[in-house]
């Protein structure tokens, strides 16, 4: 058996412009399979916090629909601001795209390895701010899960069709109104059964997956997962990003700007633009 070790602990240093690459150990491979997510600690040092944290301060507020540049705030309630297609929101956001901490675990869950095209692309990408009273609903499952988000492993390699990663900018304990999952579900053969409720505080068999900030979750998307309700005071940040196998599509399909790919390294605009459109010469 290959041996592949994991630094998946590891600290990077405050300021460090090149953060160690972390691999998918042996253990990573089985925890993600048995459970259908890991906890990558320290996935991002100070410096990049507080760049991104201030990145949140600057949000402007506008209305649910409105844009801010290439980035729209959509899909959010009284308690939550949501701002999707955060790529475009600033450097700190283009910094997350390839991030060292949770690049090779993405490409290796999602598909991108042993494949045919290769790599990765982001499906979605969102920074979230929650108030109190703020919850996500219940969501996914193995049962019935589509094409998109199903996990699968064959032939000894995963092709999982969407790999997620929140990461957590600030402190999110039992109170904070934290993610949410039913460890195994990723492979369920059945509903749950006789849930009366969306939220997964009623859900038997759900654990909170409490973050300190810098952390990182890791999940496929297939997991019944959800957040419990925020009931400190304060707020919970948040970005998300959902990779999926290259020949996939973007779920909402923002299309991103010629500035932002002009200024990523290749390795980034890869993934953004997987598939580089193809034209005729102009005339």
């Amino acid at each position: 058996m290959k041996d592949r070790s994991s630094v998946a602990g590891a600290t990077s240093a405050v300021g460090a412009e090149a953060p160690e690459l972390r691999i998918p150990s042996e253990l990573d491979d089985f925890l993600f399979d048995l459970r259908g997510y890991l906890i990558l600690k320290n996935a991002v040092d100070q410096k990049l916090l507080a760049e991104l944290n201030h990145a949140f301060d600057e949000f402007p507020d506008v209305e649910d629909g409105q844009w801010f540049g290439n980035a729209q705030r959509s899909g959010d309630n009284d308690s939550e601001y949501t701002l999707h297609n955060c790529v475009e929101a600033g450097e700190p956001f283009e910094t997350l795209i390839d991030h060292p901490s949770w690049i090779e675990y993405v490409k290796r869950y999602a598909g991108g390895l042993d494949d045919f095209m290769g790599g990765v692309f982001i499906d979605e990408c969102f920074a979230a701010k929650r108030q109190t009273g703020g919850y996500a609903r219940i969501h996914s499952g193995g049962y019935q899960s589509p094409t998109r988000t199903a996990y699968a492993y064959r032939d000894g390699v995963f092709r999982c069709g969407q790999v997620n990663i929140i990461l957590a900018l600030t402190d999110i304990g039992p109170e904070d109104g934290p993610t949410m999952v039913v460890p195994g579900s990723h492979k369920s053969h059945f509903p749950y059964p006789g849930a009366s409720s969306d939220h997964m505080a009623d859900i038997e068999g759900a654990v909170p997956a409490c973050l300190d900030k810098g952390d990182a979750l890791l999940f496929v998307d297939s997991i019944m997962h959800g957040s419990d309700s925020r009931r400190a005071p304060g707020e919970r940040r948040v970005t998300i990003y959902r990779y999926g196998p290259a020949w996939g599509a973007t779920r909402h399909g923002y299309v991103y700007s010629d500035e932002l790919l002009a200024r990523l390294t290749p390795a980034q605009r890869e993934i953004l633009q997987p598939i580089t459109p193809r034209r005729p010469p102009m005339l």
